[in-house]
């Protein structure tokens, strides 16, 4: 049964920095690109950062992240991270990371499609 499961989530000050994982099983994580998204009350899903399956494609970011967020992947142990820094209240969310096939690389960052989603975990900033 193929399955991704995301951790790491939490309460964070304003300024501080969590560390999500994405966790694959039932499947070989390096045979697809995996996204990160996030969805606040009340608003749309929309997409945070993405690892692409080649290595020699670079990362996405969506600009509201870029600088302050990292992507990384660790194929031999399943798994993505996502490195947060500099956290800012509007950063609240769950987030929820994806399974994108890996024959849609370039719109990665796009909820819609054909995507394979963990049950999430909340991240709340605030002080």
């Amino acid at each position: 049964q193929m399955q991704l499961v995301e951790s790491g989530g939490g309460l964070a000050q304003p300024g501080e920095s969590l560390k999500l994982s994405c966790v694959a099983s039932g499947f070989n994580l390096a045979e697809y690109n995996i996204g990160w998204f996030r969805q606040a009350p009340g608003k749309e899903r929309e997409g945070v950062s993405c690892s692409r399956w080649r290595s020699d494609m670079a990362a996405a970011y969506a600009d509201f992240v870029k600088g302050r967020f990292t992507i990384s992947r660790d194929n031999a142990h399943n798994t993505v991270t996502l490195h947060m820094n500099s956290l800012k209240p509007e950063d609240t969310a769950v987030y929820l990371c994806a399974a994108v096939p890996l024959t849609d690389a370039l719109n990665c960052l796009r909820p819609a499609g054909s995507r394979l989603w963990g049950q999430g975990t909340q991240v709340t900033v605030s002080s």
